[in-house]
């Protein structure tokens, strides 16, 4: 099974091209965004630290984390950011390979990762991915996609200047995917590029 990580900052489309390529035989997605949040649901293994960090203003009625609001924090103060990552992405790393031993278990052939800071984040074990895909789009076109998903433009803001130093390392296996365009044109060029990247040669089981 080829693990695919397809990186890039917010409204680059990863999720829409993940969602489109998974309908596709021996195709599989993971959102690292879901894996977060289910470490932090009541029982969850970053529950009671997340609590901690952040006190009782993040939590609703019934306990669960509100995470528009704590969003709302973290967007906002890259302390606050980094203490949640710190807090939550181990055990997303952990779940991820959880979920990819069972996929693979079910004959994946290839699992596309979806995840912002998957090239950033020291919590990420690079060495578990086979390819990165970059997803690249000028700022002014995510912020449009945004703004026609709904999202208020002051949240806009604040994650559009959260990620404007995310930028693309310099790694053998990574490759830049122009992210503009319709989200069946982006879905082919994403396809292509890992296809040429493993010379179109049947992935190992």
């Amino acid at each position: 099974m080829r693990v695919v990580g397809l990186a890039g900052p917010t409204g680059t489309g990863k999720s829409t091209v993940a969602r489109m390529l998974a309908r596709r035989p021996g195709f599989a997605h993971v959102d690292c965004d879901v894996l977060a949040w289910e470490t932090y649901r009541p029982g969850g293994p970053a529950y009671l630290g997340v609590r901690a960090r952040f006190g009782p203003q993040i939590l609703n009625p019934d306990g669960t984390v509100n995470r528009e609001r704590l969003a709302a924090l973290v967007f906002a103060d890259p302390q606050a950011r980094r203490d949640l990552e710190d807090l939550v992405h181990p055990w997303v790393m952990a779940a991820l390979r959880q979920r990819a031993k069972e996929l693979q278990g079910k004959g994946t052939q290839y699992l596309l990762v979806e995840g912002a800071l998957l090239l950033h984040s020291p919590h990420v074990d690079r060495g578990f991915f086979d390819l990165f895909l970059w997803l690249s789009v000028p700022e002014e076109e995510r912020r449009r996609r945004l703004r026609a998903a709904g999202l208020p433009e002051e949240v806009i803001a604040r994650r559009l200047a959260a990620q404007a130093e995310l930028a693309p390392p310099l790694l053998p296996n990574l490759l830049v995917v122009d992210g503009t365009g319709a989200p069946a044109e982006v879905a082919r060029r994403v396809l292509q590029a890992l296809t040429r990247y493993f010379s179109a040669a049947p992935p190992s089981a």
